[in-house]
């Protein structure tokens, strides 16, 4: 252990390096509710893509478990590391590089964090849109779990808004992967592979984002259903429409009850519409031009009150913003309420309706309790999960998330597998398809020391 530390300090400096009771508790978690915390026996914080690269080729000599940090701002476990292991954080690497206009992207280091970034491309006029909820995430974050958020429905996710990396593979080589043109057709795609697999493939050293153009004129609508089901089957008729919100979130009514209460909300809806309310749908629309987002917000306004919103509330600018930062902080409403899982599930729009009223009968049955929000646009349900008994709440997700696939649906949109659902991915995904992600795990990885307890356990079959 002694020469193990000395070489990281020689790589990454003594003061980047954390040992023993040095290791803060932070460091031994991230925001999951159900995967315990496990102290690594190093921190180390390079800033360099090089010193990545030496930390991963000494930890492979020494066959010693890494696990990479962001912000800690994840939601399944992936960057909880392993106890004894090595978690190498990215704080120090939080620059952003260039915000290059003429081709709409910026070139990022992993730790610069969302409201960083956003605060960058501003002066431009533009905007990476991948918002999770959480503008405290970095940038690197979004990359590894494929987050998505509130705007996916219109901008996409995050492999939908990353067009190239620099990445560190295991053996302690650096790549390159994609680049600042818009396609490429040219072999396999590994930007895309490496996006979204949680730590487990490469380390990412650099994001090259795409940008879009900040669109001058927003409008948020708040439209009250006494139907959850209502709700759901309005869902793709705005979309039909062409109306293409930035925004459209359902919002259970007790939610909404738990984030005004919180979050102080004064929405102007009477008390006589909340009590005869079962869910609300949330409408943000955009434009660049400010007669046009008159028209748009006109037509879905008389379209939600076709589809059977009691009524139709065009918010004000900070109203709408403080509902919006709200839904954004659900999941620390729910968590402050005593849940005990909060989980993301997704299924097609057009199954959401059944997939609710599955859901609320699997609780019942459970005698569980299943509530909160979702992006609608999308069919990315959140969900506080309050039931105590832990082997009853692994049923119920389990049963979840088997009614998720079974109508053609993942067990995560955006959280990703981590360590907190892992053994229902493994039970529940085709065992080909498993059996694949495991060959391309050990083709980029023969050692088995990124991330070894995310997705698999290290050594299982």
């Amino acid at each position: 252990m002694g020469d193990v530390t000395g070489r990281i300090a020689e790589i990454v400096g003594e003061r980047n390096l954390l040992t023993g009771d040095a290791v803060p508790d932070d460091y031994a978690k991230d925001e999951s509710l159900t995967v315990e915390p496990a102290k690594p026996a190093y921190v180390a914080k390079p800033a360099t893509a090089e010193e990545v690269a030496a930390l991963l080729t000494l930890a492979a000599e020494h066959d010693l478990p890494v696990t990479a940090r962001g912000a800690g701002t994840g939601l399944s476990g992936a960057a909880r590391p392993r106890e004894g292991g090595l978690l190498v954080s990215f704080e120090r690497m939080n620059a952003v590089l260039e915000v290059d206009a003429a081709n709409q992207v910026a070139v990022v280091q992993p730790g610069v964090t969302l409201a960083e970034l956003d605060e960058k491309t501003a002066g431009a006029g533009l905007a990476y849109t991948v918002h999770p909820g959480e503008l405290s995430a970095s940038v690197g974050g979004t990359a590894a779990t494929n987050a998505g958020g509130m705007r996916a429905v219109k901008y996409g996710v995050a492999r939908h808004n990353i067009v190239g990396l620099q990445a560190v593979l295991p053996t302690g080589e650096i790549i390159r992967t994609g680049g600042r043109t818009s396609k490429i057709s040219s072999g396999y795609d590994l930007t895309q592979l490496i996006i979204g697999s949680e730590g487990t493939l490469a380390l990412v050293t650099e994001v090259i984002v795409k940008l879009h153009p900040r669109p001058a004129h927003a409008a948020t609508l708040l439209a009250p259903f006494g139907d959850l089901d209502q709700v759901m089957r309005a869902v793709p008729e705005v979309i039909a429409r062409g109306l293409t919100p930035n925004i459209l979130e359902y919002i259970d009514n007790l939610t909404m009850a738990a984030i005004s209460y919180t979050e102080k909300l004064e929405l102007g809806v009477p008390a006589e519409v909340r009590d005869a309310t079962q869910a609300y749908l949330v409408v943000g629309l955009e434009n660049r031009d400010g007669d046009r987002l008159d028209g748009d917000v006109g037509l879905a306004a008389e379209l939600l009150a076709e589809l059977g919103a009691s009524e139709v509330y065009v918010l004000d600018g900070g109203s709408a913003r403080k509902l919006i930062q709200a839904r954004e902080k659900a999941f620390w409403t729910a968590k402050a309420a005593g849940a005990d899982d909060v989980i993301d599930v997704v299924v097609p729009r057009s199954e959401m309706p059944g997939f609710l009223a599955k859901v609320r009968e699997l609780a019942t049955a459970a005698e569980a309790g299943a509530l909160g929000c979702g992006h609608a646009g999308d069919g990315n349900v959140h969900m506080g999960i309050f039931c105590k008994d832990p082997g009853k709440r692994h049923r119920l997700l389990h049963d979840i998330f088997t009614a998720a696939i079974a109508m053609g649906g993942a067990i995560s949109g955006e959280h990703g597998i981590g360590q907190a659902k892992k053994d229902h991915f493994r039970a529940l995904e085709d065992p080909a398809k498993v059996a694949l992600l495991r060959r391309i795990k050990q083709a980029f990885d023969p050692k088995g020391i990124l991330n070894p307890d995310v997705l698999f356990d290290r050594g299982v079959e």
